[in-house]
């Protein structure tokens, strides 16, 4: 698990905007309806980007609407989804929800319904709505975040925060080995102390990335741990600070 019930993502460097929240249920194009939160750009001007956020296995809670509400602060207008509509409706769930038999019934191509749900609902918005949308992830969502940047022209911009690159525990192959598929650039976020992501894998991944000549940004922060990106980790506070201001640049470096 990433991030437990009490975490808190960091402010962004640039915020102080009006936003507003609210919990939204959208319908896949397999027919599945799922739980998502929506994040407004409270400004007369629509937000030129958009980011639609893939939530660890817990799947959508606070830190994730919370991070929604965060990036509209700083004027980018963004989405949280869950990943259990097809196995435990789109209502909301207690503390206790036992997600883990949930997360081993998701599937990668099922994601990417959804996160073509998502990626509609942003465009859609009153005004121009959001012309590029860009997706972030952690740990599970990482992962599946990178994978929305494989062949996919919607698709601005991938941004993965301690995600699998490479082979999955199912055996599946990764990010790293379909490199050549990428059609959008890729960010990415380590932890040099992370357990689960050694350095040789995320040194494959920005191998591969450059072989097949994408541009991308791979960032370790020495010492940090899987989860820094949390407010009440306070001694990595430097290192979410500077990847708020990477994941911001990247955002309006891409943006058309």
């Amino acid at each position: 698990m990433c991030y437990g019930l009490t975490a808190e993502p960091p402010a962004p460097p640039v915020s102080g905007g009006a936003a507003h929240g609210e919990e939204l249920v959208l319908t896949s194009s397999d027919g599945t309806s799922f739980a998502a939160y929506a994040a407004h750009v409270d400004a007369a001007t629509p937000a030129p980007a958009g980011i639609v956020i893939l939530p660890d296995v817990r799947g959508l809670f606070h830190f994730y609407q919370e991070l929604a509400l965060q990036f509209a602060r700083a004027g980018v207008e963004a989405i949280a989804i869950d990943y259990f509509g097809r196995t435990a409706g789109a209502s909301a769930r207690g503390e206790d929800f036992d997600f883990w038999p949930h997360v081993q019934q998701t599937k990668p191509e099922t994601v990417a319904m959804d996160v073509a749900a998502a990626t509609a609902y942003l465009r859609s918005q009153p005004g121009a709505g959001a012309r590029s949308v860009f997706t972030v992830g952690f740990c599970f969502g990482g992962r599946n975040s990178y994978l929305q940047g494989l062949g996919n022209p919607n698709i601005a911009g991938v941004i993965g925060f301690y995600g699998q690159p490479g082979i999955g525990r199912d055996g599946t192959i990764g990010p790293t080995q379909r490199a050549s598929e990428y059609r959008c650039p890729v960010l990415g976020f380590f932890g040099g102390a992370d357990q689960g992501i050694t350095a040789e894998a995320v040194q494959e991944f920005d191998q591969a990335l450059t072989a097949a000549g994408v541009r991308h940004e791979l960032i370790t922060y020495p010492g940090a741990p899987h989860s820094f990106f949390d407010r009440h980790q306070a001694e990595f506070g430097e290192a979410s600070h500077d990847a708020w201001h990477h994941m911001l640049d990247f955002i309006q470096a891409n943006t058309k």
